[in-house]
């Protein structure tokens, strides 16, 4: 199908701000009225009529075009079957799940009508569009809502306004996104004996759907035409002649059946003469009138306020054509309107040979329809049985049709001022001749008013480009930004509405719940989990610790993920999702899944070969009886350490920093010559610092000493060498007794491998890849602790 737009090919435009128009029917023609309008997401549906010049299925609109499950709201103007007869069919027969809404008389009138039309349709049963059935349960689902309430569904709004035509008929405001609809549906603008004019809504619409049933022709003045109708009926039964007014059953026929009732009661020569009213369903429906009295015009108000003006004095309803006693001269209304079958049809093909008959044609006549062929007055005409019958009868047209002229439609779009103008509703001759004359009009008035005549299932395309308006809401509202500022929510959208609001404010301000949704993975795990903490902390710097319920230790990476360990080897990460954390996530398993097979962690978590160590009290026991095999048993053990006396001179030896205390300076020498190869040959049980301090007293001695060594290697220097300490204690004590020679043998010996260890440490201090863990630290460190305490102890040569 070829789209109509109105704008330009090149302009880009954004498709949410294109409103899609298309007639399913009534486009181009009058009949089958159904109209779709898209915008913003929402669809709306205006009437769903049927065509009076078919039957079946092919008087539908062209549903089979549309899609109906998309349909949110569907709008009645009033009960005529050209608006409202495919309604049940829709509503049954259809994925149509919208809803239906109508005014109160036009919801009454349907339930007549509609099941007067499933029984007089003269088609099959496969032909037939909906029974009984289907029409109980769609008028269960039908809305009925009040002239100017203006109701709002899933966004839409929309008000009833008066339409004039018929009793209950209106035409419909509508407003989607802030773009503004009138669709007339038929309307009246002429004032008659029951019924309001058509109203001129308040507002401006940017779209007019107009009906444009007459085109350019207008109408004789009122009152000329009940002149001409009165005057044309009297003299026909003063002929002795019959008057045959085809008609609906409701509508047009109430006022025509006032105007007779009145004029029979200021003629009495005339009430001899029967007026009847050939509908049973038009009997039904007098209720229905009666009922509604508060919504017609002033006139016919303060006419009830007398008597019921609907309970007519010369006018008899005909419940059967078949009862009629068809003698002398009659006046009858009968029902269809456009003479295609029922007892309008049956009067037609009974009367038309008689010259002394008349036909009044009062209503508009529809292409293809008997009505229309006979307007034409023909010589013969073919009855539904199929034979040819002459034609005598007179034939005249006077519209009583309760719709606008041309005068009076371009009278109300000027009042009304749309910027769009869509005409629907009217033979293409008609319609393409309104279109011309209104460009032509608004060209004279340089405006710029648009106007379209589309035909069926060919789609209009309007673009409406408003500004978005977004209103701040909840605590983006208190900050009250200033302008340029920048201003960071959440935007929610509900019928074109768009507000702004913190996640917080959702539950508060929309009908929105926020979720936080909590993810969780476990991964096999099998190392040390300081060890886990390790590498991470290489990637993502500072890791929290904490415990949770359970008392487990968590850590917390980046304050989004934590890591907890369980007892059967497994690591379970629970993080809140979103792109961000995800992101954290996936580093976050990529580093612990490679934490076993890490060269660094192979580096830090090696371990030395496991063995005995002697404790630091066997060493000071075996340091004891390395002094007595030198100095005797004239040492004795003190809480500190040992005290030697050696003839008059005693000498205390403190074994926490391996100071010696001695008046003689002679002795002093000699028992710090002999506690120097006392640390040599057994293991070392002091801290390094505690060593530090005995090195800087013995030096600070050896400095006042005139024969100090002033060589390095020549001093009196142990350090610890973890591969030299592995020694028995057998060979410790045999090293005790050797002599000068193999002592400075000993000694350099020490020191070579002492240099080689503190270089091969120095070298790992400076690889930060081998810092282990802080709980690894402690464990190696006390580890350590025992086994590399460095003894160091500077002499003098031994005095003769």
């Amino acid at each position: 199908m070829s789209k109509r737009k109105d704008f330009e090919e090149d302009e880009y435009v954004d498709p949410n701000d294109i409103l899609h128009f298309v007639n399913l029917g009534a486009g181009n023609e009058v009949g089958r009225s159904c109209h779709i309008i898209q915008f913003k997401g929402k669809t709306i549906m205006l009437d769903a009529g049927i065509h009076p010049a078919y039957s079946g299925f092919a008087a539908l609109p062209f549903f089979d075009e549309f899609d109906l499950s998309t349909v949110d709201i569907l709008l009645i103007t009033h009960f005529h079957l050209d608006h409202a007869a495919a309604l049940p069919y829709v509503m049954q027969k259809t994925n149509f799940r919208g809803r239906v809404f109508m005014t109160h008389p036009t919801k009454a009138v349907c339930k007549w009508l509609l099941s007067d039309y499933v029984r007089v349709s003269n088609v099959g049963v496969e032909d037939q569009l909906y029974d009984e059935k289907d029409l109980a349960a769609a008028f269960e689902r039908m809305e009925a809502v009040d002239y100017h309430s203006t109701i709002e569904v899933e966004g839409v709004k929309f008000t009833p306004f008066h339409a004039g035509h018929v009793l209950g008929a209106c035409m419909y405001f509508i407003e989607i996104a802030g773009v503004k609809l009138l669709y007339t549906g038929d309307f009246s603008r002429e004032e008659d004996r029951h019924l309001n004019i058509a109203e001129v809504p308040p507002q401006k619409p940017n779209i007019l759907i107009s009906e444009s049933t007459y085109g350019t022709a207008s109408h004789q003045p009122r009152l000329d035409k009940e002149a001409r109708l009165l005057n044309l009926v009297h003299t026909t039964v003063r002929n002795g002649g019959r008057v045959l007014m085809p008609v609906f059953a409701l509508g047009r026929a109430q006022e025509l059946l006032l105007i007779l009732d009145e004029y029979w009661h200021s003629h009495a020569e005339l009430r001899s003469v029967p007026i009847y009213y050939a509908s049973s369903l038009a009997r039904k429906c007098m209720a229905v009138y009666q009922t509604y009295i508060n919504m017609m015009n002033d006139k016919i108000r303060k006419a009830f306020a007398e008597r019921n003006p609907f309970i007519f004095r010369y006018i008899k309803s005909l419940r059967s054509i078949d009862k009629f006693d068809d003698i002398g001269p009659s006046v009858i209304l009968a029902s269809p309107g456009m003479l295609q079958n029922g007892v309008s049809r049956t009067l037609l093909e009974r009367w038309a040979p008689d010259a002394r008959n008349t036909l009044l044609l009062t209503g508009y006549s529809v292409e293809g329809t008997m009505a229309k062929l006979i307007a034409n007055e023909p010589i013969e005409i073919t009855t539904l049985s199929g034979q040819k019958i002459p034609r005598r009868m007179t034939v005249e047209e006077l519209s009583f049709a309760a719709h606008v002229d041309y005068i009076q439609n371009s009278e109300f779009i000027d009042a009304v001022n749309p910027d769009h103008i869509i005409l629907v509703h009217g033979e293409q001759t008609n319609t393409g001749r309104l279109k011309s004359a209104l460009m032509s009009k608004y060209h004279n008035k340089k405006m710029d008013v648009k106007v379209y005549n589309p035909k069926n299932c060919v789609p209009l395309e309007l673009h409406f480009k408003g500004d978005r308006i977004v209103k701040a809401l909840g605590n983006i509202a208190i900050k009250k930004a200033k302008e340029n500022d920048i201003v960071s929510g959440i935007l929610v959208q509900k019928d074109s509405i768009f507000k702004l609001m913190v996640a917080e404010n959702l539950r508060d301000f929309s009908d929105l719940t926020t979720t936080v949704v909590m993810q969780k993975q476990v991964i096999p795990f099998y190392a040390n989990f300081s060890l886990a903490r390790y590498h991470l902390e290489q990637m993502f710097g500072n890791i929290k610790e904490t415990r949770n319920k359970q008392n487990e230790v968590q850590y917390v990476v980046m304050d989004a993920v934590t890591i907890t360990q369980t007892a059967s080897s497994k690591l379970v990460l629970e993080w809140v999702g979103n792109v961000m954390n995800d992101t954290i996530v996936d580093s976050v398993i990529a580093i612990l899944l490679g934490v076993e097979s890490s060269p660094a962690s192979v580096k830090i978590t090696k371990q030395k070969c496991t063995h005995h160590h002697d404790t630091v009290e066997d060493r000071v026991e075996r340091l004891i009886l390395f002094l007595k095999a030198q100095f005797g048993d004239s040492i004795t053990r003190t809480e500190s350490g040992v005290d030697i006396k050696f003839d008059k001179f005693s000498a205390s030896i403190n074994f926490s920093n391996m100071s010696v205390q001695c008046e003689s300076e002679v002795l002093k020498t000699r028992i710090v010559h002999v506690l120097s190869r006392a640390v040599s040959t057994i293991l070392p049980f002091v801290e390094p610092d505690q060593l530090e301090s005995m090195e800087n007293e013995s030096s600070a001695q050896n400095d006042d000493n005139p024969k100090k060594i002033e060589d390095k290697s020549k001093q009196g220097v142990a350090e610890y060498n973890p591969a030299e300490t592995a020694t028995d204690s057998s060979s410790q004590d045999a090293a005790s007794t050797v002599d000068n020679e193999d002592e400075a043998t000993t000694k350099s010996d020490n020191s070579t491998s002492s240099n080689e260890d503190k270089t091969e440490t120095k070298m790992d201090e400076d690889d930060p890849s081998t810092s282990p863990p802080s709980e690894q630290n402690a464990s190696l460190q006390d580890d350590e602790k025992d086994q590399s305490m460095l003894s160091t102890v500077k002499t003098e040569p031994e005095q003769d």
